[in-house]
């Protein structure tokens, strides 16, 4: 998830780029793949969404949809508090099991005291007997928590080694936003994506080019990468594609080398088609071969105070246009990376596994035990 104001700013604007000159179809629909008019009835799971508030409109266009959810509790502080986003999510697991599911979170306040992991551990152990099936961990490790020395905290501490070990007990999932897109690390001109430009042109606080005094993308990754290692037991959901959505190869690197770890696609499409434009047959074979390792996901976030009914059309177009780029052959134009994306066409049994069976494996196998 980006450092976003509100949903306007970060989803409805891209979105809107992205539909802006109408559809048309470059090749025959293939019977082994899936055609638009398949979305409605395949049962489908977004595994990274922000349902924020009461209001039964996110779940309502879900629903609508055919979508199971995983609505990801996270220490953000333009979002309601973690107790207003754990009080949303067991007002939804209790009214809609069927279709809601929610990953909790927890604190730093409070890192490094010689009860930080053991009160933690207690405060996790509550949600889980809530129905939290998983544990999210955000960028705010590694890029703004300090210790009291000043120094940043990064996702190997070892003060982290019992909360994990926990969770690798428990056979529950970690996810983590681990740093920003790559190109948080480059100057306008080298950014690939037109939302990023806009999103760090109205943000520079958080544009990392200009601050050469913070980690660098590669410091980070190899934090990241050095955590998962150390806790092979654990397992690892590696949001917005692992923050590696810029090259698929280096995806298909970190799953390689860490057998614990899926990714899942959350707010990086635009980079994924920025890819396939320049080597389509790439990054489709990238989707086929780690099928089993990859799951669908948004970020689309619905927070209070926010116009329910145009949330509604946008989740709605963001999903259909995400599947018409996955499941179908058809080509569109994508103003976020100036050209023309072909829809990947995955096989059926590919778009089975990322739109819905990898998710419901890594997050509620052991709710089923």
């Amino acid at each position: 998830m980006s450092l976003n104001r509100n949903l306007l700013l970060t989803f409805v604007a891209p979105l809107v780029l992205l539909t802006s000159v109408p559809l048309t179809a470059c090749a025959a629909q293939d019977a082994d793949t899936y055609s638009l008019a398949d979305f409605a009835t395949v049962r489908k799971f977004d595994a990274h969404v922000h349902v924020n508030v009461t209001d039964s409109a996110f779940m309502d266009q879900a629903v609508a949809d055919n979508f199971e959810v995983l609505s990801i509790n996270v220490d953000y502080p333009a979002f309601p508090s973690i107790k207003d986003q754990a009080d949303a999510a067991h007002h939804f697991i209790a009214q809609d099991p069927a279709h809601f599911h929610y990953a909790t979170t927890f604190s730093m306040k409070g890192f490094g005291s010689d009860d930080w992991a053991q009160a933690t551990n207690a405060a996790l152990d509550a949600e889980f007997q809530q129905g939290a099936v998983g544990v999210k961990v955000w960028k705010n490790i590694g890029m703004v928590e300090r210790d009291a020395a000043g120094e940043l905290i990064f996702i190997d501490d070892k003060g982290f080694d019992p909360v994990f070990d926990h969770l690798a007990e428990l056979n529950i999932p970690l996810i983590a936003h681990q740093a920003e897109p790559h190109n948080c690390w480059l100057p306008f001109e080298q950014m690939t994506t037109e939302n990023d430009r806009l999103y760090f042109s109205a943000h520079p606080e958080y544009h990392m080019y200009l601050h050469p005094e913070m980690p660098s993308y590669e410091s980070l990754m190899a934090k990241r990468d050095a955590a998962v290692a150390a806790h092979r037991n654990l397992r690892f959901v590696g949001a917005h594609m692992a923050s590696l959505e810029w090259n698929v190869d280096r995806v298909a690197a970190f799953l390689d080398a860490n057998p614990n770890a899926v990714v899942e696609l959350a707010a990086r499409m635009a980079q994924i088609q920025y890819q396939s434009v320049r080597d389509y047959d790439r990054v489709r074979d990238f989707f086929i071969k780690y099928q089993d390792r990859i799951l669908y996901g948004t970020d689309l976030t619905l927070n209070p105070n926010e116009d329910v009914q145009e949330f509604r059309q946008v989740a709605h177009e963001y999903w259909t246009n995400d599947w018409k780029y996955l499941a179908t052959g058809e080509s569109r134009r994508v103003d976020d990376i100036d050209a023309d994306a072909r829809g990947l066409a995955l096989p059926r049994s590919v778009i089975d596994k990322i739109y819905y069976a990898n998710a419901r494996r890594e997050f509620l196998a052991r709710s089923a035990d």
